[in-house]
């Protein structure tokens, strides 16, 4: 799975971890995290993350 990176601040979104605190669970790939789910660093919306090759 490949991970995303948040343009604004370059938090780093890894699929293997998810994001428990925001509610997302391990393995889950970016592209079914929901579009109101925010970078939990800045805030920054979904669309701000970019995939990282």
């Amino acid at each position: 799975m490949k991970k995303y990176e948040c343009e604004p601040c370059g938090y780093i979104y890894d699929p293997a971890e998810g994001d428990p605190d925001g509610g997302i669970a391990p393995g889950t790939p970016f592209e079914d995290i929901p579009d109101t789910w925010v970078c939990p660093l800045c805030g920054a919306a979904k669309s701000d993350f970019k995939v990282i090759d």
